[in-house]
């Protein structure tokens, strides 16, 4: 994939990690992260024509031609429904600039950019999206100013903009998005969103990065996907077998391919847990609590998170500042550390001096990484295709990995919308 000027000057490749992984809950099977560069498919969307709908939902041929190195990948029902699909970003910063790219590039029908912020200086040395533009687009709204750079990506997809405040928006707003993407925002504005989602029974993810670490959170509520393999030396999968707390087999089918071998096709179901449980009711699952060793793989930055969360939560959504901010977080991701039952030594005060340090900063190799990690679970979730991320994802950039931790409260898991903050 050709990339754009203003990519390379933000996400050059040398200057990124070579490799992350992703080490989710042995149940849950492998899902390696690569270097974000790689994670999209090989193509660049031209010309300027809109593509013609087609009346069956399917896609014409002349979109078949501009994605076809991605339909080999997951298949041209898996393309049609990607680009059915509305996506509604919210706040286009460094992170969001990655998730666009991303998804443009792959052909989403439409992407709605909220963001009710003006451009900064700040903004201009992380965004991509604005390199043309330079200092005349200070002041102006971010979303409007990103949003140029963003359609000539892909002429085929709609990019629209809406300038208002996420909290202008009542829960019917989101009604009319497949999926909803909120980036580097207050944890009450996340739990905000993830209600109304719930409530329009909408797929949701959370992101944010500060410097080196980052996260990304994804209540998809019930998601069923489907695993294509052949079928071992134990026959095929069995219909509701639980294959863990969240994951269950819903459907199997059979077939013969080419070589006469028989391939099954098995349907399978994750349940979530809401924001509002995941960022801090929720504990480890037990395959971590029951070993010291998977506990002091635990990065601290998951209690540093929290601790953060917590923080803008009880002080108006600002961070850290003062001497006496500094003792507060401390003492929180200190209480944190103990409730997931971490080891203490893990959480040092070298670590806490980094992780404060690097609070509000923007550094593309991670946005890269993250970004690109988010945009494809997106697709997967679009196409059913593949594990999705179950359900939080901690980026540690002094180890260089992205763990995946199912945090969920005790208890059985609901999909009902009230299942909520308070509610």
């Amino acid at each position: 994939m050709e990339q754009p000027q203003e990519q390379q000057q933000q996400s050059n490749p040398e200057q990124q990690p070579q490799q992350v992984f992703m080490m989710p809950d042995p149940s849950m099977g492998a899902m390696p992260v690569s270097d974000a560069q790689l994670m999209m498919p090989f193509m660049l969307a031209n010309g300027g024509a809109q593509a013609s709908a087609q009346p069956n939902g399917g896609i014409s041929a002349e979109d078949i031609a501009l994605y076809d190195r991605q339909i080999r990948l997951w298949g041209v029902a898996a393309q049609a429904k990607i680009q059915s699909a509305n996506i509604l970003l919210i706040t286009i910063k460094a992170l969001a600039n990655e998730i666009a790219k991303n998804l443009v590039l792959a052909g989403v029908g439409s992407l709605t950019i909220l963001d009710g912020a003006v451009v900064t200086e700040a903004d201009l040395g992380a965004q991509f999206f604005l390199a043309d533009g330079g200092d005349s687009l200070i002041g102006q709204n971010r979303a409007h100013a990103a949003a140029p750079a963003i359609q000539k990506l892909n002429p085929r997809v709609r990019v629209h903009v809406d300038a208002e405040g996420v909290k202008s928006k009542g829960p019917s707003y989101f009604a009319g998005f497949d999926v909803v993407i909120a980036t580097d925002l207050d944890p009450d504005s996340f739990n905000l969103i993830n209600t109304a989602t719930r409530l329009n029974y909408k797929s949701f993810y959370a992101a944010s990065t500060h410097g080196m670490y980052g996260f990304i959170f994804s209540d998809l509520i019930e998601h069923d996907f489907v695993i294509e393999r052949e079928v071992g030396n134990m026959g095929p999968t069995k219909p509701g077998t639980r294959e863990s707390r969240t994951r269950s087999v819903v459907d199997v089918k059979t077939s013969k391919n080419a070589t006469n071998k028989t391939i099954e096709s098995v349907t399978k179901r994750e349940l979530y847990s809401t924001w509002f449980l995941a960022s801090d009711v929720a504990v480890l699952p037990d395959d971590y609590t029951k070993s010291r060793r998977r506990l002091r793989a635990v990065s601290p930055a998951l209690s540093c998170l929290r601790a953060l969360w917590e923080f803008m939560h009880l002080q108006g959504g600002r961070v850290p500042s003062n001497r006496d901010d500094l003792k507060l977080f401390t003492q929180i991701a200190t209480l944190k550390h103990k409730a997931l039952s971490l080891p203490s030594e893990s959480l040092t005060p070298e670590f806490l001096r980094s992780f404060l340090q690097n609070l509000g900063s923007e550094i593309a190799p991670v946005t890269a990484i993250l970004g690109g990690q988010l945009a494809q679970d997106v697709i997967n979730v679009l196409s059913q295709k593949e594990q999705p991320i179950q359900n939080m994802v901690i980026f540690d950039g002094n180890s260089m990995e992205a763990l995946m931790f199912p945090l969920h409260p005790e208890g059985s898991l609901v999909c009902r919308p009230t299942a909520l903050a308070g509610i």
